[in-house]
Parts: structure tokens; C-alpha cells; sequence
């Protein structure tokens, strides 16, 4: 607005408006906010279900039966990645929110190896604790305590994996290696999708920055999409800090 224009609003009574770019400046400002306010509330949730996490990983050694909220998670967290995708590893799962809340205050926060990411890994680790559990089970049945007692070693020796790789690599590192989350991908592939208006898109990286999962949202600009985004937790932390609002969510798989 120019001077001459903001004088003749004064002496006619009259508020100047905002310009176009002001007017532009003010959204990503709110936007900004309410990223700021989203990642706030995000944090404490994770610090709630950390710490729960590391009570009740000590209180097992002391009450096995404890352990039985394992089987708990691992029910919970598939049966919610088929309406939501993977969801439960954002903040509901409590290893999950102990790694974001804790462990990354530690972390080197380098790049998660693409090989912890590749689908034989996985498996391969997948398929060892599977076989690990299913050979202890039978073992131990029925006594409760004693399977109780082995879910709670079982959590701990794969807690200290997550540790370890959280501390070298990444905090989410051992996520890609979780079982739960693994099947969770499976699952959940097209659930929730995440949308890219490519009209919106500067292509600045951001959302790839943001990721906790070191996911690159901006890959779906092209054909192919984004690469591993069944891993995708839905924590809307690249939604909430695009600065034009070219993420959103999808309901319809496939949309």
C-alpha cells in the first residue's frame, strides 16, 4: 500500500488492509503456530507413554505377568493399522514414544541405514523373533508367570537393540525393525494415505527434515510416490510444518 493510499484511508476513517503478501505472511505465521502448538502437545503424549514405558519395563523383572501388555501392543497396534495405517507407533506406542521423547536426547541423529530399511532385514528379524516366541511359548505353557517372565526379557534384550542402534544411528532406527510395525506396514499400506498438492510444492525438503521416520514426503510429486510409506506414522509433523500447506490427508486408500 502506498503512502498516498494509507493517508487517504486515515482521513476518509478508514483501517488500511492488509496486502496480498501480508495477508500471505499472516497464514504461514498462524500455520507456524499451530505447528509449534501440535508438536508441543505431540511431546508430552511421548512423554507420558515413555516413561510408562520404562516403569513398566522394570516394574516386569519385579511382576511378570506384567509382560502380558506385549501381546497387548502388538494386537492393538495391527488391528489399528488396518482403519489407520501405522498410526500407533506415533505416539500410542510406548517404545515408540520413548525413543522420541528419551533416547533422541542421545542420539546422534545421523541417517537410519537403508539396510536396517530393506525388506530381507526385516524379515530376517522378523522371523527370528517370531521363531524365538513361538518356541518359548510352547516351552514354557501354560505356566503364566514364566510367559509373562520371558515377554519381559523379550522386551528388554530388543529395548537394548533399540538403544544401541538409536544412539549410533537414529532414535526411530530399531522402528524399522519392529516386528509390530513391520506388520503394521503390511497392514496398513493404503490406509490414510498422505496427499501432495504438487501445484503447492517448492520442493524445499522440509517434510523430509521433519520426519521421524526420515520419510521424503516430497517423492510424491513423482509416479512412483513416496518411497516406504506404509512405514508412515501419521504424526502430521511434515502436514504441520509445510510451509504452503501442500500436505494433507487422504481417507481413500489409493486417492
Amino acid at each position: 500500500m502506498s503512502t498516498a493510499t494509507y493517508q487517504d484511508s486515515l482521513a476518509c476513517g478508514l483501517q488500511p488492509q492488509p496486502s496480498t503478501a501480508d495477508a500471505g505472511a499472516l497464514t504461514r505465521r498462524e500455520r507456524k503456530t499451530q505447528a509449534a502448538r501440535a508438536a508441543h502437545v505431540r511431546k508430552i503424549k511421548q512423554l507420558i507413554m515413555g516413561s510408562a514405558f520404562i516403569v513398566f519395563l522394570a516394574a516386569g523383572w519385579f511382576y511378570p505377568l506384567i509382560g502380558y501388555f506385549i501381546p497387548l501392543c502388538m494386537l492393538l497396534g495391527i488391528g489399528i493399522a488396518a482403519f489407520q495405517g501405522r498410526s500407533w507407533c506415533n505416539w500410542l506406542c510406548p517404545r515408540g514414544s520413548f525413543a522420541d521423547s528419551l533416547l533422541s536426547r542421545v542420539s546422534r541423529h545421523g541417517r537410519i541405514p537403508q539396510a536396517l530399511r530393506s525388506t530381507p532385514m526385516r524379515l530376517g528379524v522378523m522371523g527370528l523373533l517370531m521363531t524365538v516366541l513361538t518356541v518359548q511359548l510352547i516351552r514354557l505353557w501354560p505356566d503364566p508367570w514364566a510367559i509373562g517372565g520371558f515377554f519381559v526379557i523379550l522386551l528388554t534384550i530388543t529395548t537394548g537393540a533399540g538403544v544401541i542402534l538409536g544412539v549410533i544411528f537414529q532414535q526411530r532406527s530399531w522402528c524399522y525393525l519392529c516386528p509390530i510395525g513391520t506388520m503394521s506396514n503390511w497392514v496398513g499400506q493404503n490406509r490414510q494415505p498422505l496427499h501432495l498438492e504438487q501445484s503447492q510444492c517448492r520442493d524445499c525438503g522440509l517434510c523430509a527434515k521433519k520426519c521421524p521416520m526420515q520419510l521424503a514426503p516430497v517423492g510424491l510429486r513423482e509416479p512412483g510416490g513416496m518411497n516406504q510409506r506404509g512405514d508412515c506414522l501419521k504424526c502430521s509433523v511434515c502436514v504441520d510444518n509445510c510451509p504452503t500447506a501442500a500436505l494433507s490427508w487422504t481417507t481413500a486408500a489409493g486417492k
